[in-house]
């Protein structure tokens, strides 16, 4: 059975699968991988970058609004 490959951000490096490279955006927020940006709350990519300027943002959006 084959890996299943992993995106992680960890000390400023982003790794995907066996392959590195220096994180872009200072949050890993909208860290932009081919077409799509990583949101490190839902451990997901998503189609269009998120609206929200910093993760304090989006935490306060989640608690007002109980979910993204």
């Amino acid at each position: 059975m084959e890996k299943v490959w992993r995106f992680t951000i960890e000390n400023g490096t982003v790794k995907r699968g066996e392959r590195t490279r220096k994180q872009l955006t200072l949050s890993g927020c909208n860290e932009p991988f081919k077409d799509r940006y990583w949101c490190p709350k839902k451990h997901w990519f998503h189609k269009a970058p998120c609206p929200f300027v910093n993760q304090r943002e989006c935490e306060n959006y989640r608690l007002m609004c109980g979910c993204l």
